[in-house]
């Protein structure tokens, strides 16, 4: 399958010099990252010049767009991508291996494999899922830093969209980010093959649904600022929705671009609501033992808001060791199904040198801010 031809309203000094693939890691999770973050970087110019969007709208896009973020979401869709294309690779292989017949095919498929990923809708249509996703997440930080929410004043090291711009463009942009993280999934954009129309509706059912729980796990999370004593359970309800639901689609959408079997996608999807979980539990550790400088945005904003936090419920020791025992049971369910090979419990920290999942799963770990 070839890559769509250029249309004239994408300026060449947009266009990429070649598309980077993030389809093979390397055992270095910084390269595979920067590999991630080229190509975003590179699809977010493109979608830009395509959707013609009027200033300062534009301008307020691309501020909150290219901001020093995590990008935490679109890892995570690429990483699945990845593992879910390795395990499938191997299972092959393996397969092939038992019948000599087939072996010969086999390996002509494999060694092949990276190069027509580069021009295939499966790889092209995990671009367009780690784009969306970090569309959403960027729309839901703009408005959660309005003066009405979080009446933040700094996001990702910069100041926020309202202290930049009029308080009604950071509305607006982020209204429009959310609009085209879906329309982006079947956009016919330059540098992209046409949209596979099978895995798109896939990828809607899965992402439609989590993008509404976000904001409603939002709604959760200020009903909370009001009450008092919230036990752990309302905690964790207001979490898997407010944060995981973001990360569980990421994870899901990643696994259906690569052709994931329904037990991986049972293993993704335990994996992402473990993950999920863990990545708000850390976030509010971070919040009251590191600095503004470090985290990017107001340190102890949570204290400010008498938000409701894992510290404030548990205290950090205990946040931490829960964080941790989250983060263990996601690692176990990427291991039973995704791991290019099955290690024993002693080995558990030692698969990531294989997988992109497991590998990123241990950076979320050790992240700073």
């Amino acid at each position: 399958m070839t890559v769509s031809s250029t249309p004239s309203f994408i300026p060449e000094s947009l266009m990429p010099s070649r598309l980077v693939s993030f389809t093979s890691f390397n055992n270095n999770t910084e390269q595979f990252h920067s590999a991630v973050r080229a190509q975003l970087a590179q699809d977010i110019d493109v979608l830009f010049a395509y959707a013609k969007l009027p200033s300062p709208l534009l301008d307020a896009c691309r501020y909150v767009m290219t901001g020093q973020g995590k990008l935490v979401r679109p890892l995570l869709v690429a990483s699945a991508f990845d593992s879910v294309n390795h395990t499938n690779i191997n299972d092959n292989t393996n397969d092939a291996d038992k019948n000599p017949d087939k072996e010969a095919k086999q390996i002509q498929q494999n060694s092949d494999l990276e190069s027509l990923l580069e021009n295939d809708s499966d790889y092209d249509m995990a671009r367009r899922a780690a784009l969306a996703v970090e569309l959403l997440h960027t729309y839901s930080l703009v408005h959660d830093d309005l003066p009405c929410m979080d009446d933040d004043d700094l996001r990702r090291g910069q100041p926020t969209a309202h202290i930049v711009f009029e308080e009604s463009t950071a509305l607006l942009a982020g209204d429009v980010l959310q609009t085209l993280a879906f329309e982006v999934l079947t956009a016919e954009l330059p540098t992209f093959v046409p949209f596979d129309s099978a895995i798109a509706s896939q990828l809607i059912a899965i992402f439609a649904p989590r993008a509404r729980r976000m904001v409603s796990g939002q709604m959760l999370d200020l009903n909370a600022e009001a009450s008092a004593n919230i036990s752990q359970s309302d905690l964790e309800a207001i979490h898997r929705d407010k944060t995981g639901a973001l990360i569980e689609a990421a994870m899901l959408m990643g696994g259906i671009c690569a052709g994931s079997t329904a037990p991986q996608r049972m293993a993704l999807q335990e994996c992402a609501q473990h993950i999920g979980l863990a990545f708000q539990v850390q976030d509010d550790i971070l919040d009251v033992t590191t600095s503004t400088d470090t985290l990017g945005k107001p340190a102890g904003s949570d204290e400010k808001l008498d938000k409701s936090t894992y510290v404030k419920l548990m205290g950090v020791e205990d946040a931490t060791s829960y964080a941790q025992s989250l983060f263990n049971d996601g690692r176990a369910a990427i291991i039973r199904e995704l791991s290019h090979h099955k290690p024993s419990s002693s080995e558990l920290g030692n698969d990531a040198n294989n997988d992109a999942l497991l590998a990123l799963i241990e950076w979320l770990w050790a992240r700073k801010k």
